[in-house]
C-alpha cells in the first residue's frame, strides 16, 4: 500500500509540475529530488507547470505540492495513506473551485466601455 502511495506522488508531481520524472538534463534528474532542492528555496512557481499562465490558486499548488511530497517520504510509515491522500486532494479541489469562481468575470451585466478618440491630425497650437 505504501509503494503504491509513493507512487501516487511521483505521478502527482508530474501532473502539478508537467516535468518528466527523469530528466537526464536537470541538475537534478530525478522529479523527487529537483521538486525537493526547488523547495529548500520556497519558489513554488518555478515547480507549477509554466503551461498554466500562473492562472492557479498558489494555496492549493502549495498543498498538492506538500502533500506528493508527503507520499514520497523516504520512511513509508510517514506517508499518508490513500484516503488521506484523498481527502486532501477534495480539499484542495475545494478551494480551487472557490478561487476560479471569484477569479470569473460577471458577463451578464453589460460592460461600459468609454474611448475618447482625438481625430485630428495636426498638432494643436498651445
Amino acid at each position: 500500500m505504501k509503494s503504491d502511495v509513493y507512487s501516487f506522488g511521483v505521478v502527482l508531481l508530474e501532473i502539478i509540475s508537467g516535468q518528466d520524472v527523469i530528466d537526464l538534463s536537470r541538475e537534478n534528474c530525478n522529479i523527487v529530488e529537483w521538486t525537493s532542492f526547488i523547495l529548500e528555496n520556497g519558489d513554488i512557481e518555478s515547480i507549477v507547470d509554466p503551461n498554466l499562465h500562473q492562472d492557479y490558486d498558489t494555496s492549493s499548488a502549495w498543498k498538492v505540492v506538500e502533500l506528493a511530497m508527503s507520499c514520497v517520504n523516504r520512511t513509508s510509515k510517514e506517508r499518508p495513506n490513500m484516503s488521506q491522500v484523498v481527502h486532501v486532494l477534495n480539499e484542495c479541489l475545494e478551494t480551487c473551485e472557490k478561487w476560479r469562481k471569484s477569479q470569473e468575470v460577471d458577463l451578464s451585466s453589460p460592460l461600459e466601455l468609454s474611448i475618447v478618440v482625438d481625430t485630428e491630425i495636426n498638432p494643436k497650437a498651445r
